[in-house]
C-alpha cells in the first residue's frame, strides 16, 4: 500500500535540516519528499506537525532467545522496539548458549523473522562460549549473516587471541565490537570509585579501567589494521585515546550508552539496584564531556544497550544485584531531554541514532532520502509522560525511569513502509 504522510516536520540527519512537507511511501521505500499532493489510491495520514524521522538503530540490544526467554523474546523485544520507535535491532550474542555458530545464529535468525514487528540482525561471539580462548569461524559466521563480531561485556585477556581475531577479522573485513574495560580492575565493580561509592560502601572500579582498556584495544587495532567499535565510551579520560586514534586514521567508531548521557552516579541514591549498569554511571563531569563528544561526533552512536532483567535478579543487594536496564521505549524520550536542554539538535541527535550505526553496519537505514529503506518513527517531541515500568511492553521492567517526567511521544513507526506502531491516545 502506498502512503502519503502529510504535514509532517521531516528530520533529515544526512542533510543537517528539518523542513515542513510530505513524503510518500510506496514498495517498502521512501518514493518522494516533498510531493504536493497524495498519489491516487494512497493512504493519507495527517501527521498533525510532528516529527518524521528515520526509524532509530539500535546498537546493542540484549535478548533473551535462547536461554533466557522468560526475560525477553523476540516478540517482546519487536513489540517494544517498534513502540520505541526502533526500527533495526543489532542484538548482542550473550545469550545461553553464546551465538558462536552458524547453526545457533541461523536458528535465532529465523526465530527473529518470524516473532518481530521490527528487523534484527544479530553480532556473532568473536570467540568460541564467549570464553576468550579460541576465535570463532568468522568467515562461516559472515556467510550466515553476522553483522559484526563481539564477545559483549566479557573483555578477550590474552593479547594473542585478540590480536588473531582481530587479524583475521581483518582479512575478511569484518567490524569487531570491543567493551573497553581492564577486566582485573573492574571486576565485582558496581559504582564508580570516588567519595559517593565510598560512603555507601559500594565496591567500584576507577575511571582508569576504562581507559586502560581502550588503550590496549587501539594498540592492537594499530597492529593489525581491523575495524573497531567500542561499544561504551563513558568517562573524559578515554576521549583524547578516541581522538588520537581517528585522527591517526585507524578504522575507529565509538557509542555510549543513553543512560550514560543522561545520568549519573548520584542516581544512584539509597542502593537503587535499576540504576546499577555496565559501566557503572559516571560523575557528572563525565556525563557532561560524554554529550560535547556526541555533539563534535567523536562519539559517533547513541544506544539504549537494552539489558533485561527480572525481578529476582534485581532485588537484591546493590552489589549482588544484576547489571543492566531496559532501553528500546525509553530510549526517545530519553534522548530527547538533550534536544529539551538545548545541547543537540534534532538532526545531529538522529545522526547518532540511527544513520552513524546504520552506516558502520553498512545497512541502507538511517536515511530520510528517496529510494531509502521506509523505516520512519513519527513523534511529538514535547507531549509530556510520567512513565509507569509496567506499561512497558518488555517482559523486564528494570528502568531506572520508573516514575521520571519525561517528553516526547512515538505515534507511530514504519517498517519497510508498514505501519507496525500506533499510539492509541
Amino acid at each position: 500500500m502506498t502512503l502519503f504522510l502529510e504535514n509532517a516536520r521531516i528530520i533529515d540527519p544526512e542533510g543537517d535540516t528539518v523542513t515542513t512537507g510530505n513524503v510518500i511511501l510506496d514498495g517498502g521505500q521512501i518514493a518522494a519528499i516533498g510531493a504536493a499532493s497524495a498519489p491516487k489510491g494512497a493512504q493519507v495520514i495527517d501527521c498533525g506537525g510532528a516529527c518524521l524521522a528515520p526509524g532509530i538503530v539500535d546498537w546493542g540490544v540484549k535478548i533473551g532467545e535462547p536461554g533466557e526467554r522468560h526475560k525477553e523474546s523476540f516478540r517482546s523485544a519487536g513489540l517494544a522496539a517498534a513502540a520505541g520507535g526502533v526500527t533495526t535491532l543489532i542484538a548482542r550474542p550473550d545469550t545461553t548458549p553464546a551465538i558462536d555458530t552458524p547453526e545457533v545464529l541461523e536458528f535465532v535468525t529465523r526465530r527473529a523473522a518470524e516473532a518481530s514487528p521490527v528487523r534484527i540482525r544479530h553480532m556473532a561471539a568473536l570467540t568460541k562460549g564467549r570464553d576468550g580462548r579460541e576465535m570463532t569461524e568468522i568467515g562461516f559466521l559472515l556467510d550466515a549473516g553476522a553483522i559484526a563480531f563481539t564477545d559483549a561485556t566479557r573483555v578477550t585477556t590474552d593479547p594473542k587471541v585478540l590480536s588473531r581475531a582481530l587479524t583475521y577479522a581483518r582479512s575478511l573485513g569484518a567490524l569487531v565490537i570491543g567493551h573497553p574495560q581492564e577486566p582485573g580492575l573492574s571486576h565485582g565493580a558496581a559504582a564508580t570509585s570516588g567519595k559517593f561509592a565510598s560512603l555507601r560502601g559500594i565496591p567500584a572500579v576507577h575511571p582508569m579501567a576504562e581507559r586502560i582498556g581502550l588503550d590496549r584495544d587501539l594498540g592492537l587495532i594499530e597492529m593489525t589494521g581491523a575495524r573497531y567499535h567500542a561499544d561504551q565510551i563513558t568517562t573524559a579520560r578515554s576521549l583524547p585515546a578516541l581522538e588520537r586514534a581517528k585522527a591517526n586514521g585507524l578504522d575507529v567508531t565509538a557509542g555510549v550508552s543513553i543512560h550514560h548521557l543522561t545520568l549519573n552516579e548520584f542516581d544512584v541514591g539509597d542502593y537503587r539496584t535499576f540504576f546499577k549498569l555496565t559501566p557503572p554511571l559516571r560523575s557528572e563531569d563525565d556525563r557532561l564531556a560524554m554529550i560535547e563528544a556526541v555533539a563534535s561526533g567523536l562519539i559517533d552512536v547513541i544506544g539504549s544497550f537494552h539489558t533485561p532483567a527480572d525481578e529476582e535478579s534485581k532485588r537484591l543487594p546493590f552489589e549482588d544485584a544484576a547489571s543492566g536496564a531496559v532501553g528500546l521505549q525509553t530510549l526517545l524520550p530519553a534522548a530527547l531531554r538533550l534536544i529539551h536542554a538545548g545541547q543537540l539538535t534534532l538532526p545531529h541527535l538522529f545522526r547518532a541514532l540511527a544513520l552513524n550505526p546504520a552506516r558502520r553496519l553498512g545497512l541502507p537505514q538511517g536515511r530520510m532520502a528517496e529510494g531509502a529503506p521506509a523505516d520512519l518513527v513519527l513523534f511529538n517531541p514535547d507531549t509530556p509522560f510520567v512513565l509507569d515500568r509496567f506499561t512497558l511492553a518488555s517482559k523486564s521492567k528494570n528502568t531506572p525511569f520508573d516514575g521520571t517526567r519525561m517528553e516526547g511521544k512515538v505515534l507511530a513507526t514504519f517498517v519497510a513502509g508498514h505501519q507496525v506502531y500506533g499510539a492509541t491516545s
